[in-house]
């Protein structure tokens, strides 16, 4: 099973809304999550609209707008955000009997065992918190007891150098760039 890219880009921005330290005053803007994870600015547009129209982003159009979580990241549960995401959560035909054409449906113990380890996954996410992705900050606003990530302009593909030095890309600060 893999995720959609917008499932992914979803989890992304919330992900970054709640990192942000208590003492920012300015909102998180889509340019900045855009530079920071190398997305398309109007892809992830779309998807912001689409985080705020299910409750889960709070929008400020215009000079200092931006974004902001709209409940706690503790209140913001992975499942719920995977399933707007992932609306065809059929992972193969015999899930869904309007398309079913399988001649071992009933013979077969494929269903079932999918079925259990879907709901495992769901149930997994579930119990996962937006906050339980976020490392836990000092006073200063600094992750508690980790090093702090940094920033690494993107690859291109097939090439050794940046597609863009000004977008991003988290690494961990004890791994080289080429790695």
């Amino acid at each position: 099973m893999r995720l959609t890219q917008w499932t992914d880009y979803s989890l992304r921005v919330l992900m970054y809304c709640a990192a942000i330290p208590a003492g920012r005053e300015a909102p998180v803007t889509i340019t900045e999550i855009a530079q920071a994870h190398g997305i398309s600015r109007s892809h992830l547009t779309k998807i912001v609209m689409d985080l705020a129209a299910h409750g889960l982003l709070e929008t400020t159009r215009g000079r200092g707008g931006g974004l902001r979580l709209l409940r706690p990241a503790e209140e913001i549960r992975l499942g719920d955000v995977v399933r707007l995401g992932e609306r065809d959560l059929v992972l193969v035909e015999c899930f869904d009997p309007e398309i079913n054409q399988c001649q071992l449906t009933g013979h077969c113990g494929l269903q079932a065992t999918l079925g259990r380890a879907l709901d495992a996954f769901m149930q997994v996410l579930d119990q996962t918190a937006l906050a339980d992705l976020i490392a836990p900050r000092s006073t200063t606003g600094a992750p508690a007891g980790i090093q702090p990530l940094h920033w690494l302009p993107p690859r291109r593909a097939g090439s050794a150098g940046p597609a863009d030095p000004s977008a991003g890309a988290c690494a961990d600060p004890g791994t080289s760039a080429a790695a």
